[in-house]
């Protein structure tokens, strides 16, 4: 399998649903050999299913003894495992930690879950909003009447595959050093509050205000928004250097003094009125013209449709086609060891004999697992 800066690093994924299969899709891109186990019978997968990219498939009956064994022969010569179940599933299954460390001590067990695997959570149901609510973040983001979700970047891809993929490679450097696997209990709780590291800060440091849209960075500054054009397209502003923000007022041409009161935040709400009239007045493509590529710090705000046909992405190849779906390229890039997208999202199961041999099962072995249904 594959190419790129991973290469040789071989995982077990435990087949779920959003920051899992993200998390082997990061570490698949850059050249690691990751199968993933998938349950017998489930279905075909799709080309549009992107975070399943890249990696073979696998499907097992882990209700039959004999899938419980050739996960553990897996998990034997495999660098690492990613698994997204709730507290005390892998265990019931027979693939707990203490089972998997014992057939392989250098295995690095990696468990994602939202709450983490202890706490007076734990147990509990919860989607990415959840997990941010209680960390400080949710209620940081939105406007002045409510908190907005921001996607499922924060906790789900953020605060949770970002994380485990960090903490995976951390664990597989530590094994290869001493022999020791671990376990890391990745919860996307405690990774969205450690995305919030540099907010703590300013909030200690008196630099930040509870109040939604009153901050430097959530909205409340005038020269830190999104602004509405005259077509009804949309535009960013991040001007904040005092350089940037002369900039911004050369571009934009205004010349009324009160903006030369740019860290004022009792007029900061009317200056940003002042300055949405102004950029009403245009469209986002005549905006583009002006600032597109200069020091204001400006961007138009894209559509998914819009953002991969952008001349900045186009020349980046930030976007690619596989099967005919657009998705994002494999990030970041490495000079000698690029990283791929290996293949589209497989066939449930399409795998099992390829991969099984790869992994050092023999025919015989593969036939007996057919026959006695595991496969």
């Amino acid at each position: 399998m594959g190419q790129g800066p991973l290469s040789g690093l071989k995982i077990v994924e435990f087949a779920g649903i959003g920051p899992g299969p993200f998390c082997g899709m990061l570490l698949s891109d850059l050249g690691a050999d990751v199968v993933r186990i998938d349950r017998k019978g489930a279905g075909r997968g799709s080309p549009a299913d992107v975070t399943a990219r890249g990696r073979r498939s696998v499907a097992l009956d882990l209700k039959n003894p004999a899938s419980i064994e050739t996960c553990l022969k897996l998990l034997e010569s495999a660098d690492g495992l990613i698994e997204g179940f709730r507290p005390g599933v892998m265990e019931r299954l027979g693939l707990g930690p203490d089972v998997a460390l014992a057939r392989n001590p250098k295995l690095v067990y990696g468990r994602m879950t939202g709450w983490g695997q202890f706490g007076p959570y734990a147990k509990a149901a919860g989607h990415d909003m959840n997990y941010i609510a209680i960390t400080g973040a949710l209620d940081a983001i939105g406007t002045t009447d409510k908190p907005v979700p921001p996607l499922n970047l924060v906790g789900d891809f953020g605060g949770g595959a970002l994380y485990l993929a960090f903490g995976l490679l951390a664990g597989v450097i530590h094994a290869r050093a001493t022999g020791q696997g671990q376990v890391i209990d990745c919860a996307m709780s405690d990774g969205a509050a450690s995305l919030m590291a540099m907010f703590y800060g300013f909030k200690a440091g008196g630099m930040w205000s509870e109040g939604r849209r009153s901050n430097l960075l959530d909205g409340g500054a005038h020269f830190y928004d999104t602004y509405q054009c005259s077509d009804g397209g949309w535009i960013s502003i991040g001007s904040i250097e005092p350089q940037f923000y002369l900039l911004l007022l050369e571009k934009t041409g205004i010349t009324d003094p009160q903006f030369q009161h740019q860290m004022s935040r009792e007029e900061w709400p009317e200056l940003r009125d002042k300055l949405a009239a102004v950029i009403a007045t245009k469209t986002r493509d005549e905006w583009c013209d002006l600032m597109g590529g200069t020091d204001v710090c400006f961007a138009p705000v894209l559509s998914m449709e819009e953002a991969p046909k952008h001349a900045h992405n186009a020349a980046r190849e930030t976007f690619v086609e596989v099967s005919g779906v657009m998705q994002p390229a494999p990030a970041p890039r490495f000079s000698a060891t690029p990283g791929k997208i290996q293949g589209p999202p497989p066939k449930v199961g399409g795998d099992n004999d390829t991969a099984l041999a790869d992994w050092g099962f023999s025919a015989e072995a593969i036939a007996h697992l057919k026959s006695s249904g595991a496969l």
